[in-house]
């Protein structure tokens, strides 16, 4: 059975959060593995999240990742995300408080 080709989202709400992404991985590898750009590992996890982001099933009608129901990340990369979250998610709220405050809005 032929697979269909399935739409990338790049709707204004797909385009938030991989702003928001990039720059919590971006935070992370700064500070976690001191690189002023992004280290291998970091790049290929923002590259993973972004494609993630433009193939969500739910696109603009998206809730945070943490409280939907299917999870479209492999176990690897599910680890390493919730990693940066845990760690770069507090710290946003100082660094970028309204992506923070729309972020725990959409919660």
């Amino acid at each position: 059975m032929p697979r269909t080709k399935r739409e990338l989202n790049n709707g204004p709400v797909i385009q938030k959060e991989k702003e928001i992404i990039t720059k919590m991985i971006e935070w992370y590898c700064r500070k976690r593995h001191h690189f002023n750009g992004l280290c291998e590992e970091c790049h290929e996890l923002k590259e993973y999240a972004l494609k993630r982001l433009s193939l969500c099933r739910f696109g603009e009608e998206k809730s945070a990742c943490s409280n939907c129901k299917i999870h479209c990340y492999k176990p690897v990369y599910r680890e390493k995300i919730k990693q940066v979250m845990r760690t770069a998610g507090p710290r946003m709220l100082l660094h970028h408080p309204v992506y923070s405050i729309q972020h725990l809005l959409k919660k």
